[in-house]
């Protein structure tokens, strides 16, 4: 069977790469929870970049080693979600919140004694960047250097309720009936089972190249916590935009430009942020550090190796 056009330039590319390094374990305590926190070699020249994963019912294992090629440059450090992976479920946890996660961000980097990072989040991890990066540069204004967004949510939810049909109709055959199969209505609740299953029906959905798609096996989300927060945002919806409106921290915002999550959100968050650039990643979905890395690589890389502003 021939390999998909994408899946062959993440081959070629990841030939190109040196073996990625070890990530070292460690549990931070922030918030009175403790955190699993993972970080690469240190790179004392430049400030550590914080890699946030989305998917909220997932640990970092979502981002690793898929960004691994970031770490040639500087070291990344990257944390289970309180409730995820290795890191404590929060007491209470019914109440939970994305707006919490958010919290935990500027916890955690005074936790790890950095005066100083970047920030990039991917997906539901892109808006508690976003989030958390309000909150810290609101106490501490250079606590962010820079962010990077990559597919990240939209700054509303106008785009959750489109998701499920935007999703059917990328799909054909046995991949839609498993999605169709779903109803968007229990997502409302906090059924972990529910959740999980659904996010294993949509997951080729995210991919501009179906045959890439079929190459990967997803992740079964396990966090209960998850769930809650993720059922609270389907059930709630929610709006950031007093909260985001220009943002002072220099932004790259990088779209895959065939996302089932519309260009169309990422435009709008370049526009609402009040230093961002948007750089869209032609032929790539949801992950274009997979299906576009050579030109989602350079983009990332290029931005954080500036020294000042360009916008």
């Amino acid at each position: 069977m021939p390999v998909s056009p994408a899946l062959a330039r993440y081959l070629a590319f990841r030939r190109t790469l040196p073996p990625h390094p070890p990530l070292v374990h460690r549990t931070v305590r922030a918030r009175g929870l403790d955190f699993a926190v993972y970080t690469t070699p240190a790179k004392p020249s430049t400030p550590p970049l914080l890699c946030i994963n989305g998917g909220l019912l997932f640990d970092h294992k979502l981002l690793w080693p898929a960004l691994a090629p970031l770490a040639q440059q500087r070291q990344l450090i990257f944390y289970d979600q309180r409730g995820r992976g290795l890191s404590a479920a929060p007491p209470g946890i019914a109440a939970s919140r994305i707006e919490f996660d958010a919290g935990d961000v500027p916890a955690l980097r005074e936790a790890l004694g950095v005066q100083q990072w970047d920030v990039l989040g991917h997906s539901w991890g892109g808006g508690i960047a976003m989030l958390s990066t309000a909150l810290d540069t609101a106490q501490s204004p250079h606590a962010v250097r820079r962010l990077v967004l990559v597919n990240a949510v939209g700054v509303t939810s106008d785009w959750l309720p489109l998701l499920h049909d935007a999703g059917l109709a990328r799909l054909a055959g046995d991949a839609r009936a498993r999605l169709a199969a779903h109803t968007v209505e229990r997502l409302a609740t906090p059924d972990l089972a529910v959740h999980a299953a659904y996010a294993q029906a949509y997951f080729p959905a995210w991919f501009a190249d179906r045959a890439f798609a079929d190459s990967v096996n997803p992740l079964r989300g396990d966090s209960v916590t998850g769930a809650h927060v993720v059922a609270r945002l389907r059930r709630d919806g929610y709006d950031w935009i007093d909260q985001l409106r220009d943002l002072p921290v220099p932004t790259l915002v990088v779209h895959g430009a065939a996302d089932v999550l519309p260009l169309s959100e990422a435009e709008r968050t370049a526009q609402l942020l009040a230093r961002a650039r948007l750089v869209p990643i032609p032929e790539a979905g949801h992950n274009p550090f997979w299906e576009a890395p050579d030109a989602f690589f350079a983009a990332v890389h290029a931005f954080l190796a500036e020294e000042a502003p360009t916008f």
